[in-house]
């Protein structure tokens, strides 16, 4: 237990006193020698270390999005290139300006959600880790309805302080997913408008109430938390579309799933949802997120 506590506490004074300063630091740093440093972070990552290279790669074959072997490690190639850009750019969340983050990452129709403001109307947004994910903190700049997303809170607090630090400077909040059922309901009760943010892409925990489908070839227990949520109170469903149109620039076309979700049979939703998702895969493989080890569950699929 002493031990725990000292490195703990290291973790702590190395947090404040190293590593928060030093990213700030790399925060107010120009895009263009931030994406320097992530080439050659690139670099380290895939050729030196290897990082999650075997998960990386088992994904790509088993969703055969590769039309070769060489398409395959072209495609592996611009993933990490495109994760390191990633991983850098959230840092610039710190320092980057209300003005150019509009400028980076905007919503090519939000009319819609503005439409469903004047009906009163929350949002379940449908997201996915592919592209520029992290931006979706800033979507506050372009919705009226008070942005949210779900995430599982890091085991170090220090750690997670830190990234939180970095990610909620631009509006959203995030909300533990042991507590967003309570916000939700406490949202409703108090009549605020709220967009609820989830990549519903998540590989889903093997329950005997879990639903398999078959993405991208092959067949995964999936996350319904979306669906079922929107459902229990009646909140219109969006799939976000990211298109990447440069390095640090982004933009989210809106399509919307259903305005009344209980109109749908079960599970109709999520596959709607899953189909985009895999469409907008194929067409360009190299932005979603590969080092998640999509298909851990793949052979435990009950034939029934």
């Amino acid at each position: 237990s002493h031990i725990i506590i000292i490195n703990l506490f290291e973790m702590k004074f190395l947090t404040k006193l190293v590593i928060t300063p030093l990213l700030i630091f790399i925060s107010w740093l120009p895009f263009r020698l931030l994406y320097f440093i992530s080439d050659l972070f690139y670099y380290f990552l895939y050729y030196v270390i290897k990082y999650r290279r075997k998960v990386v790669r088992k994904n790509l074959e088993l969703s055969k999005v590769a039309k070769s072997t060489k398409d395959l490690i072209r495609i592996e190639k611009k993933f990490y290139r495109h994760l390191t850009d990633v991983f850098f750019e959230m840092f610039k969340f710190y320092s980057i300006s209300p003005e150019e983050m509009k400028k980076r990452f905007y919503i090519e129709n939000p009319e819609i959600f503005y439409e469903l403001e004047k009906k009163n109307k929350s949002v379940m947004f449908m997201t996915s880790h592919y592209g520029g994910f992290e931006w979706f903190l800033s979507i506050n700049y372009h919705v009226p309805q008070l942005p949210f997303a779900v995430y599982t809170p890091l085991s170090n607090k220090s750690l997670e302080s830190l990234i939180k630090k970095f990610r909620l400077r631009h509006g959203s909040k995030l909300i533990s997913r042991y507590e967003a059922g309570s916000y939700i309901k406490k949202q409703i009760k108090e009549n605020k408008l709220f967009l609820y943010g989830m990549a519903a892409d998540q590989s889903a925990q093997i329950r005997s109430i879990t639903y398999w489908k078959e993405f991208l070839g092959v067949k995964v227990p999936v996350f319904t938390g979306s669906e079922r949520i929107a459902k229990q109170h009646d909140i219109p469903v969006v799939f976000g579309k990211v298109v990447k149109i440069k390095r640090g620039y982004y933009k989210v076309v809106v399509d919307l799933i259903s305005e009344f979700p209980n109109e749908y049979k079960d599970y109709q939703i999520t596959d709607i949802y899953l189909k985009k998702l895999e469409k907008q895969i194929r067409e360009i493989p190299e932005y979603y997120y590969w080092t998640h080890n999509r298909f851990k569950h793949k052979d435990k699929a009950p034939n029934n």
